[in-house]
Parts: C-alpha cells; structure tokens; sequence
C-alpha cells in the first residue's frame, strides 16, 4: 500500500501501549480509525485524544477471545466505514508459570487472547480485503514467536501459532496472486502493560489464583518492571516500523537486533540436532 491517506486501519488491543502508538502513527497519515480493546475507559480516553486531533475514529468494547465479540466490532466497522484496509490483530496478553503448574483455564486464557484473538479477527476481516483485493494485515507475534523461553509456555505457544499463521497467510496470498500485503511483527521488549496483563483476566481464574504472591515473586516482578523501564523499545518506534512495513509491503518486522542472535541459535540447534538451550528470559536480571 503506497496510499494510506483516507483509509481505515482497524487495529485490536488498539487503546494503549503498541494499538495506541499504532493509532497515533496511522491517524498522523490522515487514516481513519476503528479501536478495539477490552479495556473501555482506557478505550474512551484514547479516542477521545485522537478526535480531538482531528483524526475520524470509533472505539469498540470487544473481548478478542469471543468470536460473537469480535464479529460485533466487525459490523461495527462496516456499518461506520463501509471498509478496512489495514488490519492491526494486535490484542495481547502475556501469561507465566511453569508447564507443571498451569491450569488448563490459564492456557484458554492466553491462547484465547493471542492466538483465538488472531482467528476471529481474521476470519470478521479478510474476506472483505479478498475481495477489495486491497490492503495489508499486521499480525503482532514476538520473539518467544520463535524462541522457547522457559516459564512461559502459553505465551510462547501463541506466539508460535502467529508466526505460522502469518507465514501461511503470506504463502496463500502470493498463490492467489493478490495485492493484499502481510507482516509478522516479532518485537523483542517494549514498553507497554502486558507483563501486568493479569489485570484484564477473567474473574473466575483471578479468583481461582487468589493466592497472594510471596515477597520473592514480589521482588522479581518489581525487578523485571524497572528492567522494561530502562531497556524496553517505546511503542511509537515499533509503529513506524510498522507504517514502514505496510507502505513497502514487508512480512518480518524485527526491532531487536540481539534477539537475532538467539533466534540463529536456535536454528542451528535444529539444524545440527542439539539439545535446545535451556534459560528463562529474565535469568540475567
């Protein structure tokens, strides 16, 4: 897509950290907007900031793990723009513990979020860019998209899930011969609230995991969060890399270099049948 000025970006997970910056960045371009988060006055505080700068957008309540919910932004977005050209399947939610530990309802939470949150969103979506045969997808992964951090195997899955759909959307899209574009967006750390996602989990798994953590789990988190503080990317570098991508039509969108390395490792690994290397991704802090 060379032209972005009067189009429609729909982006999920669209009321803070990268949706938000996603937001500024294509409102900056002259686009028009459809939001969606689970997080209504976050949501009502980020569209009002952008109508106040003149940028024409809708926010809409949507939980991407419900398909109903996600079809509902959908008509939403078709009955205010008759149309979607860029679509940002960004919502995120990141979920720790070990294998041993986790509950099933901790895995549908995560995998309902990431990976689900991508089905629904473009099973509502893509048709319609089919058969415009115009526009471009921005699907958010990681780098645990592919990497094996321990501690973190739900989000790790999803994101691995993603990584491969994009690729096979990329693989379809070019049989077919269609103009639509795709990226996989694989950002190492970045500046947003998702390591404390937990605030947005159901009521019955917060209330099944009531158990209050110890002063070491306290410790760590505090650790972790002044770490991301002083080391994570900001989200409004990541969106120019995304505006970047969708303009030339660019599927990997990397915004580390250092986890370049520990990606080539792993393929090496695979390649000379090693055993994986084994380490969290918090070990050094």
């Amino acid at each position: 897509m060379k032209n972005l000025g009067g189009k429609v970006a729909v982006i999920t997970g669209g009321a803070s950290g990268l949706g938000r910056a996603f937001a500024q960045r294509f409102a900056a371009q002259g686009m028009k907007l459809a939001l969606a988060d689970i997080e209504e006055p976050v949501l009502e505080a980020t569209v009002a900031e952008l109508r106040a700068s003149g940028t024409e957008v809708i926010g809409v309540p949507c939980d991407v793990s419900d398909q109903a919910s996600v079809q509902n932004f959908h008509q939403q977005v078709m009955e205010t723009y008759g149309a979607a050209h860029v679509l940002c399947l960004n919502a995120g939610v990141a979920g720790g513990g070990t294998i041993a530990e986790l509950t099933a309802a901790q895995w549908d939470w995560v995998l309902g979020v990431n990976l689900y949150g991508i089905i629904y969103g473009l099973e509502a979506f893509l048709p319609g860019l089919l058969t415009q045969d115009d526009g471009h997808v921005v699907l958010t992964a990681s780098v645990a998209g592919h990497t094996s951090y321990a501690g973190m195997a739900p989000y790790n899955a999803s994101k691995h899930a993603t990584v491969t759909i994009a690729e096979t959307l990329f693989a379809e899209l070019r049989q077919e011969d269609s103009a639509v574009g795709v990226s996989c967006l694989c950002p190492g750390f970045v500046a947003t609230n998702i390591f404390v996602s937990d605030r947005n989990q159901p009521e019955e798994l917060t209330d099944a995991l009531a158990e209050p953590p110890s002063q070491e789990d306290e410790i760590r988190r505090a650790a972790i969060m002044e770490y991301m503080q002083a080391n994570a990317l900001r989200p409004e570098t990541v969106a120019d890399l995304v505006h970047d991508a969708v303009l030339d039509k660019k599927f990997w969108i990397f915004t580390d270099e250092e986890h370049l390395a520990a990606i080539a490792t792993r393929h090496e690994e695979i390649r000379h049948r090693s055993d994986p290397t084994a380490e969290a991704i918090f070990d050094n802090i």
